[in-house]
């Protein structure tokens, strides 16, 4: 476990909190040259071509969640419209209420 973090605080200094500097640079490109050799230009094809694709499907993604939001945003006209419809309101048949009048009690018995 200990092995794990002194890795993991040496790639931290490595590459700093910011991006990698000139000197981390050469030092990847030494690397990548070392590991790959004469098929470098293929493998940074390859790399670059999944790179594409993947912000391809990224931007894919984000147009689809847009899209959602936006049909959610719209408002749909759930009350329909009857402007244009014959009024065929009929007044009430049943008696109005009334309530009931109050009744004075008498007090002097």
């Amino acid at each position: 476990m200990a092995g794990f973090a002194l890795e993991h605080l040496i790639v931290i200094g490595f590459f700093g909190l910011g991006s990698p500097g000139v000197g981390e640079l050469v030092v990847i490109a030494v690397v990548a040259v070392v590991l790959f050799g004469g098929r470098l230009p293929e493998v940074a094809r390859s790399l670059g071509s999944s790179y594409q694709q993947f912000r391809k499907g990224l931007s894919d993604i984000q147009t689809s969640i847009k899209h959602d939001l936006d049909v959610d945003a719209t408002p749909h006209n759930r009350i329909p419209d009857y402007s244009d419809v014959n009024n065929d309101y009929d007044e009430p048949t049943a008696p109005r209420f009334e309530p009931p009048v109050e009744e004075s009690v008498d007090d002097s018995v």
